[in-house]
Order: C-alpha cells, then sequence, then structure tokens
C-alpha cells in the first residue's frame, strides 16, 4: 500500500489520532493530521490517564514509545480509594513502587500528548484547521473543508474528532446524548502545601466518594495538581433550574454546598477550597452500540466511533488501540478498503462492549447505593 501512496488524513490531534499518525510514519505511509486548536498549547488537555496493558500500552510498543513514556509516567499515580460521604477510607489500593511498569501507570494528558506530538515528522500536525464539512467526489474520495478556507482531498479521511464528529456525520446520524450525569469540575493547586488535609484525603491517585446518586473524585495530577469532579445525577439544565449563573464562581459553589448537605466537612472542602473555579460538564455517551455500514474512504476512532463516559476507564487507552490498530492494518492490508474493513471487524465488536461497560459503571456509581456497588467492584477487581 505504501507504494501508491494513499491519500489520508486523520481529523483531531488527540492521542488516537496522534498514535495513529505515528505508525503509520513508522511504516513510511505518509500522513497529514488536521486539529482545530491553534497549537499544542492552545488549550488545557485535562487530567490524568492510567495506560493499560492490553489497549494503551499496548499501542506505545506499537508506535514505539514505551521506554519514553515510562521515563515520564507516575506509577504511584495508581493509588485508588473510595470513601463514604462522612469522608471514612472504605478501600485503599496501595499502587505499585515508584520506577516500576507494573499495573496500568498514570500519565498526565499534556504530557502524552507532547511525546506523540515530538515523535512525528515536523510538520504533520496543521493547527488552526477546523474541519466544516467533508465532500464525497465519489470512488472513495473526499473533498476536506477547512474554516480558514483550506482544502485537501484525500483517499482517506479518519474522524478522530472527538465527540461531536463532524467526520461522523458521513457514517451515522448518531448524536451523543446526556447520560444523566453531570460533572463540575474544580482544581487545587500547590496541593500539598496549600491544601495539606485535602492532598491527604486524596492519596496519591484517585480518590472516590459515593453515595445517593452524588460524588466526588479527586485526581492527582503531576506538579502538585489535584483536579475535582464533583458528580451528581441530576437534569442537564440543574443550574437554569436553580437559577445559578456558571460564571458566578459564589453562586456555583453555594449551590453545590445546598446540594451535598450533610456530607463531611473533609469532603465539602473540594468544593470550597477551588484554585481553578467551577466548570459544569455534564457527561455525553453515543448510543450502544454505535455501528455503521462500512463506506469507501472514511472510518473513525476514538471518541468520534465510541465516545462513552469516564467510568470505563476506557476511552483514551481505547483511542490508542484503535489507532495503532487502524494504522498497522493499513500497513499490512493489499488495498485502503480492504484495510478500513479489517478494522472496522474489530473496533466494533470490542467498543460495544466497553461502551455497556462503561453504561453499567456510571449507572451503578451514580446509584443510591454508589458506594455499595463501587466497594464491590474494587474489591474484585484489586
Amino acid at each position: 500500500m505504501s507504494a501508491s501512496s494513499p491519500r489520508i488524513a486523520i481529523v483531531g490531534a488527540g492521542p488516537g489520532g496522534l498514535v495513529c499518525a505515528r505508525v503509520l510514519q513508522q511504516h513510511g505511509i505518509p500522513v497529514s493530521v488536521h486539529d482545530l486548536d491553534a497549537s499544542r498549547t492552545a488549550r488545557d488537555q485535562g487530567g490524568t490517564l492510567d495506560m493499560h496493558p492490553e489497549s494503551g500500552q499496548q499501542a506505545l510498543r506499537a508506535a514505539g514509545l514505551w521506554e519514553q513514556f515510562l521515563e515520564l509516567a507516575r506509577p504511584e499515580g495508581q493509588q485508588m480509594r473510595l470513601a463514604g460521604r462522612d469522608g471514612r477510607i472504605l478501600f485503599d489500593a496501595t499502587p505499585p513502587e515508584a520506577g516500576t511498569d507494573e499495573g496500568s501507570p498514570e500519565i498526565d494528558r499534556g504530557r502524552l500528548r507532547d511525546l506523540l506530538l515530538d515523535s512525528l515528522a515536523p510538520g504533520t500536525v496543521r493547527w488552526s484547521h477546523r474541519l466544516t464539512r467533508a465532500e464525497p467526489l465519489g470512488g472513495g474520495t473526499h473533498r476536506l473543508h477547512f474554516s480558514g478556507g483550506d482544502t485537501a482531498d484525500v483517499d482517506l479521511v479518519v474522524g478522530a474528532d472527538g465527540a461531536w464528529s463532524r467526520v461522523r456525520r458521513l457514517l451515522s446520524e448518531a448524536v451523543p446524548v446526556y447520560t444523566g450525569v453531570t460533572f463540575v469540575e474544580t482544581g487545587l493547586d500547590d496541593a500539598d502545601h496549600r491544601h495539606p488535609a485535602l492532598a491527604a484525603l486524596a492519596g496519591e491517585g484517585t480518590m472516590m466518594a459515593l453515595d445517593d446518586n452524588q460524588g466526588f473524585v479527586a485526581q492527582r495530577n503531576g506538579g502538585g495538581h489535584i483536579r475535582v469532579y464533583v458528580g451528581m445525577r441530576t437534569d442537564e439544565d440543574w443550574h437554569q433550574r436553580r437559577g445559578v449563573d456558571l460564571a458566578d464562581a459564589d453562586a456555583v459553589r453555594d449551590a453545590l454546598l445546598k446540594a451535598f448537605t450533610g456530607w463531611s466537612d473533609d469532603l465539602l472542602g473540594f468544593i470550597t477550597e477551588t484554585d481553578t473555579g467551577y466548570v459544569n460538564r455534564p457527561l455525553y455517551a453515543l448510543p450502544v452500540p454505535h455501528t455503521w455500514e462500512h463506506t469507501p474512504g472514511v472510518t473513525l476512532l476514538g471518541d468520534a466511533a465510541h465516545v462513552m463516559s469516564p467510568f470505563s476507564g476506557m476511552g483514551a487507552n481505547l483511542a490508542m488501540l484503535d489507532g495503532a490498530d487502524l494504522a498497522r492494518a493499513l500497513a499490512a492490508g493489499p488495498t485502503l478498503d480492504d484495510a478500513v474493513t479489517a478494522y472496522e471487524s474489530v473496533l466494533l465488536p470490542r467498543s460495544a462492549e466497553a461502551a455497556e461497560g462503561a453504561a453499567e459503571g456510571i449507572d451503578g456509581a451514580f446509584a443510591p447505593d454508589g458506594a455499595e456497588q463501587a466497594l464491590a467492584h474494587m474489591t474484585r477487581h484489586h
């Protein structure tokens, strides 16, 4: 396939799209990546990720980046704690010792993205390329139209453009729907020195406190930062119903404190001691299963194919495995279409299984007996 140099464009420079580009380049296959951001530093990349052996780690090995990853990873970040609404620790899984690659080592999303970006040939990523539409030209080719007026004619467009993918529209009418759970994100800076009690409660990895359709998730990031998600099963427009202006930090704080009446003051500190303000993040997922009829010249990976709740722990891991699998199929396939068909035959059932698990995970966590369900799950898996 490399001899015929198919024109391959990946839309979206997230972990899945970048892994795909990296593995393609390792096989000598040209590729371009188009991203709507103005640069790699245009926005915060989010929290931390645990790289699973059967997915994210496999993708990093396929990309030839495993050793570089280990230099950046935080194995201590695998610590998992569960607390009740009274702040009492119900479960505490000790992480592997620092310096080991056992289990599922953590890495900040921003550091992972930089690792992948730095591995690509210069000029691979075209920044400020917001896709407005993909125009079928026949025979599997498409003309990509970008907001700045640029166009690109390609033999394969790979939708790696996230939950609200524009590429997906070529294959499916499905759109993500609200899961019934909203996170309000906040954060603590220099937590060990400025918020020592909360830092001790959070531990070195992730602490969850769950009860009665509500909960806290405190996630240790690099640089002393703790990212906090205040979660609740509620209406998508909860803030409007309560007359809360999301731009008014005091109003959001007061609304959250009212919603969490009866919770331990130790846990409520994750709301009141914020250094970053509050960001409303309703959680969405595609219908399960999300499938499509094979269409020459286009395919999907990552959230574009299977956005699901974060309670699967699989989102970025699956996206990276998708990217590696697609690239390896393209390198091995006798034709572009044969390669994409082979990739999709693996992707679709795998995605459906993971999405089912994610739906069960969020429903179990944000349930009347969320702590009991989470404790049973952690006890089985640690």
